[in-house]
C-alpha cells in the first residue's frame, strides 16, 4: 500500500497568480525551487529503465519520482519501489494513483535525508539538477547500493564519466569502489518544463569486489587529495611533497604517466597503480 510521510521543511501552498504580477502560479515557482522537469517522452522513460535493468527481486529507491511514470516502469520490472517526492502536491496525487499497488510505496519528503536500506537496492530516478551532487553522494556512501541510474545535466554525466577526456577528482577517489559510465543522451525536448541543456543517463555501479581493501580507501583518497590540490605545480611535484623523488618516479614508470603528466588527463585505473607503488 502506497504511503505518504509529512516533511516539514519543504511545504508550499499554491496561489493562482505570484503576488508581483507576473502571471506565474503557484506550481510555476514550486518547480523552479525544485528544480522540477518531468521526463514526458515514454521512449526515454523505457531507456532509462533499460539502463537500469532491475530484476523481478530487486528493491528500486526513486528520488524525485514526480507524477511516477518512470515509477510505474520500474514497478513491472522489479519487486519494490520506494518512490521519494518531496512536493507534497505531487506526493500525494501519486500515493493516491497507487495506493491499491503493493509493488509501490510512496514517500513525501528528503531522498538524502533517508537512511539506506539494510539490503541490497538499487536507485533509479529522473533527479533535480539542483540537488544532483547530494543525491550522488548519498548513493556513494551507501554500503548496500549495487547501482545508481540517474538523469542528470549531460555536462554533469561527461564530467563524471571522463567523457572530455578528463577525470574529476570525485570519479577517482570513489573508483575502487564504483564504475561511472554514460549511457547516453537524452535531449531537452523529452522534458517539461523544457530545460535549457540536454539531459544525460549517468549509470554509478558498485563494484562487487573494490579494487582495494577496504582498510586502505583512506589512505587512498588521501593520496588523490594530494594530486589534485595543485601544490607543487605538477601531480609529480605534488606527490614528491610526500613520497620521495624515487618512488614517485617509480610509481609513474609503473602506470605508463609522462613525468609532466597533467592530473585530470590520468586515468582512474593508473591512480590505484600510483596508490599500490606508493603505498
Amino acid at each position: 500500500m502506497a504511503r505518504s510521510f509529512a516533511h516539514g521543511n519543504h511545504s508550499h501552498t499554491q496561489k493562482k497568480v505570484r503576488a508581483d504580477g507576473g502571471g506565474r502560479t503557484g506550481r510555476d515557482q514550486a518547480r523552479r525551487v525544485l528544480s522540477q522537469n518531468f521526463m514526458i517522452d515514454p521512449r526515454e522513460i523505457d531507456r532509462v529503465v533499460a539502463a537500469a535493468a532491475p530484476e523481478p527481486g530487486d528493491l528500486v529507491l526513486e528520488p524525485g519520482a514526480g507524477e511516477g511514470p518512470l515509477t510505474r516502469a520500474l514497478a513491472d520490472r522489479c519487486r519494490k519501489v520506494i518512490a521519494y517526492e518531496i512536493d507534497p502536491l505531487l506526493a500525494g496525487r501519486l500515493a493516491a494513483r497507487t495506493r491499491d499497488d503493493d509493488r509501490i510505496e510512496v514517500v513525501r519528503g528528503d531522498f538524502t535525508a533517508a537512511g539506506a536500506p539494510a539490503e541490497p537496492f538499487a536507485v533509479v530516478g529522473n533527479i533535480p539538477y539542483a540537488v544532483t551532487a547530494r543525491i550522488v553522494d548519498w548513493c556513494l556512501r551507501a554500503r548496500n547500493l549495487t547501482s545508481a541510474t540517474l538523469v542528470t545535466q549531460l555536462e554533469y554525466a561527461r564530467k563524471r564519466t571522463g567523457d572530455y577526456g578528463r577525470w574529476s577528482m570525485l570519479t577517482v577517489a570513489s573508483w575502487p569502489r564504483h564504475t561511472w559510465h554514460l549511457h547516453g543522451v537524452i535531449d531537452r525536448a523529452a522534458f517539461r518544463p523544457v530545460p535549457g541543456v540536454d539531459s544525460a543517463i549517468l549509470r554509478i555501479r558498485r563494484r562487487p569486489a573494490g579494487l582495494l581493501p577496504p582498510e586502505a580507501m583512506a589512505a587512498y583518497r588521501d593520496l588523490v587529495e594530494l594530486g589534485f590540490s595543485g601544490l607543487g605545480g605538477t601531480l609529480r611535484a605534488s606527490l614528491r611533497r610526500r613520497h620521495p623523488a624515487a618512488e614517485v618516479d617509480a610509481a609513474f614508470a609503473e602506470a605508463g604517466l609522462d613525468p609532466d603528466s597533467v592530473v585530470a588527463h590520468v586515468h582512474p585505473d593508473q591512480w590505484v597503480t600510483l596508490f599500490g607503488r606508493l603505498h
